[in-house]
């Protein structure tokens, strides 16, 4: 059981926590969408991501999702795992050095698309710890 009462509007446990201002909610669900589709980066290696900075961002529900698979790991995805890592070990103090070791694979689009996505993931993953959102029940999921 989350901290508030969910909203009737959402589709999701997570989208329903937000459905108290619909506004809100219908904006962060379109940037998240946009955050997570392929992009300039493929979705394969955001969810990488994604799971990384569950792991450390306090949110059961994000965790529950998945762990970190390395084994499927490309350069591209271990490199983007690692900056993430640095993120959060960094509290977001992120060393310009990291983002130069990011540019000798990634374009400049591709590390502000990384970062906007980390951001992004980050806050979400705040507000369900925040707000205790917890794992679903398979059995009780919508």
């Amino acid at each position: 059981m989350s901290r508030i009462q969910p909203a009737l509007i959402g589709k999701t446990p997570f989208e329903r926590l937000l459905g108290h201002d619909e506004d809100v909610m219908r904006q962060w669900t379109t940037l998240g969408d946009t955050l997570t589709d392929d992009r300039k980066l493929s979705t394969e290696l955001k969810e990488q991501v994604r799971r990384t900075l569950a792991q450390q961002n306090g949110c059961d529900y994000c965790r529950a999702k998945g762990r970190p698979d390395p084994e499927t790991y490309d350069e591209r995805t271990a490199l983007a795992v690692g900056f993430a890592d640095v993120f959060l070990n960094m509290k977001g103090k992120t060393p310009a050095s990291s983002i130069r070791v990011l540019q000798e694979t990634f374009t400049d689009a591709e590390i502000s698309e990384l970062c906007a996505f980390i951001a992004f993931m980050t806050a979400s993953q705040y507000v369900g710890a925040m707000l205790g959102l917890e794992r679903e029940n398979p059995l009780t999921s919508t």
